[in-house]
């Protein structure tokens, strides 16, 4: 959409000229373009908001583009738009009929014409011809009502055949009134044709009650209900969900984290992609959060990196898995959850923004299935046995695959660090690859890890994890000391200066990844539950048995305070002292690593 041309001035005003996508042109009535007012007469007050205005249009039309789909509330729409219409249609037929003194002049009138004519000496064949219209006009209500009566017969007839044809010229200009796409002739558009059939047998029914004059009949079908909220037409530039997503998301509210929100825009895409682009910010509701609950519950996990589900839609996708000689593995209920989460959050600020009355979300998150950070620990044994494995001693070569294998190759960046720290520290694997040189310094005869988001492209998981935490003397004996030295001698700005930092998603995820795997290659993955972030289990237990509580542990793995006490001052919880107390009770009974020592 090239901008150049689409800023226009009639008059005195500026208006947009949008040029409608000629694929699109069909779902807009015919249109090829449409003109919008940008309310102002300055030119460069007119650029700024064209500029807006087509982004908005743009992702209209990409809206359009991706879903076109009859939903079950334009079902319900048209269902109930068929059925007033029809019977206001029968009101306006009754309201036109003549009435006896009206139909006594007419026959005046015409025995009076007949006579001036010669008509009525002409014989009965002549009179009858000049009485045809008076008879038309008598007739014009028992005729409406036999036409209204074989129709009602047929509808039945064919409801219970299942022949749609009768009613199809109905449905097609809904559909094409519309802008919706549907399989001419399959399962969805039966079923639609079937409810409009029904809505017509009901305002017929209405139509023979109002003849006899009982205007009191109401709908005895279910399935005539007025909408209490209909999607908007395709084509409206009102707010989608997306559109709506973008303020909240600049906005950030509750300053969640950009790789956090990156995700729960992702889930939020996946509901609006769901509802279709017809539904605007401010229509979402429960019916439509639980549709999308279900839809969730069979969803298979990166369905959108599968071949097989290239290009296919939402519930095409869910359809597809399921006729699958081995169909995909689906959602977890906490995966589920987390997708529902996101949404809720997003729901509970269109509800204080007054786009909504209410979170419709409220209380449809699925319970989870355990606790969500549920790990076993390392034992002395396993401990050993990774710490004495190629990884820590030498391998094949420096490339993951080679990790397990033995050979000559002494590999001594961040995969030999961080397991080795967060054994004796607790800190997390994202916490330790962002380590600046300048991080590991001496605080008197102390050593310590700086833990701190003061950087373009560091970040911690939340307030609490910004923390100082002494360096255990085993580290210092394998050499972690001197291999930060050497990094600060080479003129390096990282401990790690291999990790990429990346500005949004997570720090080393490759890391936790392939270490995962690296356990399970050299036995020591037993469960699920054994994986990467045990280490950090293993030291919060190590703690307790040295006899310190959870609030003092906190102070040095870094979990979020919960407490009023803990949001007051700004000094970090917590003294040196105390702090070198805790990691240097860090040990394990049968763990030998003398053969990791640097001279």
């Amino acid at each position: 959409m090239a901008r150049q041309n689409n800023l226009m001035r009639r008059g005195a005003v500026y208006y947009a000229l949008v040029h409608i996508p000629t694929d699109l042109q069909a779902a807009m009535g015919g249109k090829k373009q449409v003109w919008r007012s940008l309310e102002t007469k300055d030119y460069g007050e007119a650029k700024r908001r064209l500029a807006a205005h087509l982004d908005q249009w743009i992702s209209t039309f990409d809206d359009m583009r991706r879903r076109r789909d009859l939903s079950d509330a334009d079902v319900d729409v048209a269902v109930w738009e068929h059925y007033t219409a029809k019977v206001e249609e029968g009101d306006r037929e009754r309201a036109s009929r003549p009435t006896a003194a009206e139909i006594d002049i007419a026959i005046d009138k015409a025995f009076t014409d007949a006579r001036r004519s010669g008509a009525a000496e002409a014989g009965p064949i002549a009179m009858i011809n000049a009485m045809t219209d008076v008879e038309v006009l008598a007739n014009k209500a028992s005729w409406a009502a036999r036409r209204r009566t074989s129709r009602l017969n047929r509808l039945r007839a064919d409801l219970a055949s299942g022949d749609t044809r009768l009613i199809e010229v109905e449905a097609d200009r809904f559909l094409a009134g519309n802008g919706l796409n549907i399989e001419r002739g399959g399962t969805r558009y039966r079923e639609f044709c079937f409810k409009l059939m029904r809505a017509d047998i009901e305002q017929l029914e209405r139509y023979a009650e109002r003849d006899r004059g009982d205007f009191t009949g109401q709908p005895k079908d279910p399935i005539i209900v007025e909408p209490v909220k209909r999607p908007e037409p395709i084509g409206s530039t009102g707010e989608s969900i997306m559109q709506v997503f973008a303020k909240y998301q600049a906005e950030n509210p509750n300053e969640i984290r950009p790789e956090t929100f990156g995700q729960a825009r992702r889930d939020v895409q996946h509901f609006s992609d769901f509802v279709g682009p017809r539904v605007r910010a401010s229509a979402i509701d429960k019916r439509m959060v639980r549709e999308w609950k279900e839809v969730l519950a069979a969803w298979p996990v990166k369905a959108t990196e599968t071949a097989v589900f290239k290009d296919m839609k939402i519930l095409d996708i869910v359809t597809k898995n399921k006729t699958l000689a081995t169909p995909k593995p689906t959602l977890t209920r906490n995966t589920i959850r987390r997708y529902l989460a996101s949404l809720s959050g997003f729901c509970k600020w269109l509800k204080t923004n007054d786009y909504l009355d209410a979170n419709p979300v409220a209380d449809m998150l699925p319970k989870k299935n355990g606790p969500a950070n549920e790990r076993d620990t390392f034992t002395d044994e396993a401990l050993t046995t990774l710490f004495h494995s190629p990884l820590f001693t030498t391998c094949k070569g420096t490339e993951w695959r080679d990790l397990d294998k033995p050979g000559n190759v002494a590999v001594r960046d961040h995969r030999f660090w961080i397991p080795l720290i967060m054994t004796f520290s607790g800190s997390r694997p994202a916490e330790i690859a962002q380590l600046h040189a300048g991080d590991v310094r001496q605080v008197g005869d102390v050593w310590i890890m700086d833990i701190n988001d003061e950087d373009e492209n560091k970040r911690t998981k939340n307030q609490n994890s910004k923390r100082v935490v002494p360096i255990h003397p085993e580290l210092i004996r394998i050499g972690f000391i001197k291999h930060c030295q050497r990094m600060v001698d080479a003129g390096q700005k990282q401990v790690f200066p291999e990790v990429e930092i990346p500005k949004e998603g997570q720090i080393a995820a490759q890391f936790s990844r392939e270490f995962n795997r690296y356990l399970t290659d050299i036995g020591v993955k037993t469960s699920k539950k054994i994986v990467t972030y045990s280490l950090r289990h293993t030291v919060t237990d190590q703690l307790r048995l040295a006899g310190f509580m959870d609030n003092e542990i906190e102070t040095i793995v870094g979990h979020e305070k919960r407490t009023q006490t803990s949001r007051y001052g700004k000094t970090r919880e917590g003294t040196l002292k105390l702090r070198v107390e805790l990691v240097n009770s860090i040990a394990y009974r049968t763990l030998d690593l003398s053969h990791l020592y640097r001279p």
